[in-house]
C-alpha cells in the first residue's frame, strides 16, 4: 500500500487541524463578550495533533517506502519542525494532560539532536528541546491527582474523575522521560497511573475498561469496552513497556488486555467503537490504537504467536480498506463526555495517526501472517 498520501495529509493536517480561523475568532469573541461564555483558547499541541506527530514520527523511523523515502523523511522533519516550533513561539503553554501526549514526539526529536543525528533544519535547538521537555514533566509531577495519585482528567472544572484516556496521553511521556534522564520517580508516576486505574476502572468480567471513575464515590464511569478506552489503556502500556522494568510490572496485565479486547475481534478485522458492539459500527480508530499497541508488543517480545500475528494483519488490512485520499474513514466521532459517543463516523485525525502506526513498515508484513 501506498502511505505517502497518508504522510503528507497527516503533515496537513498536523499544522492546521483545531486552528481557528479569523472567521471563528471573530464568532469565539462575540460568544464570549455577548453570550458571556466560556471559550477554551486554541491549544497547537491538544491531543487531536499529538497522535498525528506520533504516527508521524513512527513512519520516519520505521516506514519503507517505494519511492521518494529521502523527500517523504524531509517532509515529515519539515513538519515536526515548524509544529513544535509554533508552540515553542508561542510560550509552550500547556493547557490539560492531553498535551503531554505531543511529549513523546518531542523526546524522539530532542534525542536525535542530541545524538546530531538529525538536525532539523536548526530549527529547534538541543536547549530549547530540554526546556520544552522539562516544562511538560513539571506540568505533569504538579498536575493534581485523587488520593490514590491518579490524575484527575479536568480539575479546572471541579471535576474528581480519572479518565483512561489520560494513561495513553500522559504515561508514555512520563516513563520515556524518566528513562532518558535517569529519574524514577517519573517512571513511578507513569506506572502508578496504570495500576490504580487496573485496580479501580476495570470490569471484573470481561477484563475490559470502563472510561473512568471516582474515588470519592467509588462509582466506575462510561461504559465497558468503549473502543478508544481499550487503545488509551493499551497505549500507556506499551509505552510503559520501553525497558525491562516497566515489562516486568505490565506484561501480564498487558497480555490479559490484549486477549480480551481480540475475543470481540470482528471476522472483517475492525473492532467496534464499543468491543462488544460485534454489530455495529466499526471503528478506525479503536482499530487503529489496539493494533498498534498489539505492533508494539510483539516488538518488545511480550506477545508473539499465531493468535495475535493474524490478529495484527486482519487489523492492518481493515485499515488499508478503509484509506481514501489520505484520510482514514470509518472513524467514530470525538467523544464529549462519559457515556457520550456521537455515532458520526468520518475520517479523524485520532484515526489517521494511529493508522500510521500500525501501517508504517512494509517490511512488518514479511513476519506477520496473512
Amino acid at each position: 500500500m501506498n502511505k505517502i498520501p497518508l504522510i503528507e495529509n497527516a503533515c496537513k493536517e498536523l499544522m492546521e487541524y483545531g486552528v481557528r480561523g479569523r472567521r471563528e475568532k471573530g464568532k469565539d469573541l462575540v460568544k464570549g463578550l455577548l453570550l458571556r461564555r466560556r471559550i477554551p483558547k486554541e491549544d497547537p499541541i491538544f491531543w487531536h495533533t499529538g497522535l498525528l506527530a506520533a504516527g508521524l514520527w513512527t513512519c520516519r523511523e520505521e516506514g519503507e517506502y517505494s519511492q521518494n523515502t529521502e523527500n517523504t523523511t524531509a517532509l515529515i522533519d519539515r513538519s515536526l519542525a515548524a509544529y513544535y516550533e509554533r508552540w515553542m513561539k508561542k510560550g509552550m503553554p500547556l493547557a490539560v494532560l492531553d498535551d503531554l501526549l505531543a511529549g513523546e514526539t518531542l523526546l524522539n526529536i530532542y534525542q536525535r539532536v542530541c545524538d546530531k543525528s538529525v538536525d532539523f533544519g536548526g530549527k529547534l535547538s538541543e536547549a530549547q528541546l530540554k526546556n520544552a521537555v522539562d516544562k511538560m514533566a513539571s506540568y505533569a509531577a504538579e498536575h493534581p491527582t485523587d488520593a490514590t495519585g491518579s490524575f484527575l482528567y479536568r480539575p479546572a472544572n471541579g471535576e474528581t474523575t480519572v479518565f483512561v484516556d489520560g494513561i495513553g496521553l500522559a504515561c508514555p511521556f512520563l516513563y520515556r522521560y524518566g528513562e532518558i534522564f535517569d529519574k524514577q520517580e517519573y517512571r513511578e508516576l507513569a506506572l502508578r497511573q496504570i495500576v490504580n486505574f487496573l485496580s479501580y476502572g476495570m470490569d471484573g468480567g470481561k477484563g475490559l475498561p470502563y472510561h473512568g471513575y471516582d474515588m470519592s464515590d467509588g462509582c466506575k464511569y462510561g461504559i465497558i469496552g468503549w473502543g478508544r478506552a481499550v487503545g488509551w489503556l493499551l497505549r500507556g502500556m506499551t509505552g510503559c513497556m520501553a525497558s525491562d522494568y516497566g515489562r516486568e510490572r505490565l506484561r501480564a496485565p498487558f497480555t490479559a488486555l490484549v486477549d480480551a479486547a481480540l475475543f470481540f475481534q470482528r471476522q472483517d478485522g475492525y473492532f467496534a467503537w464499543q468491543l462488544e458492539a460485534v454489530e455495529g459500527p466499526a471503528d478506525t480508530s479503536a482499530t487503529g490504537m489496539i493494533c498498534s499497541c498489539i505492533k508494539q508488543g510483539m516488538a518488545q517480545d511480550v506477545l508473539a504467536g499465531e493468535t495475535y500475528e493474524n490478529a495484527l494483519a486482519a487489523g492492518m488490512h481493515a485499515l488499508e480498506r478503509s484509506v481514501k485520499d489520505g484520510r482514514v474513514y470509518h472513524c467514530s466521532g470525538e467523544c464529549e463526555g462519559f457515556s457520550r459517543y456521537p455515532q458520526r463516523y468520518g475520517a479523524y485525525p485520532w484515526s489517521l495517526g494511529p493508522a500510521l502506526e500500525t501501517l508504517c513498515s512494509d517490511a512488518d508484513k514479511e513476519t506477520i501472517r496473512k
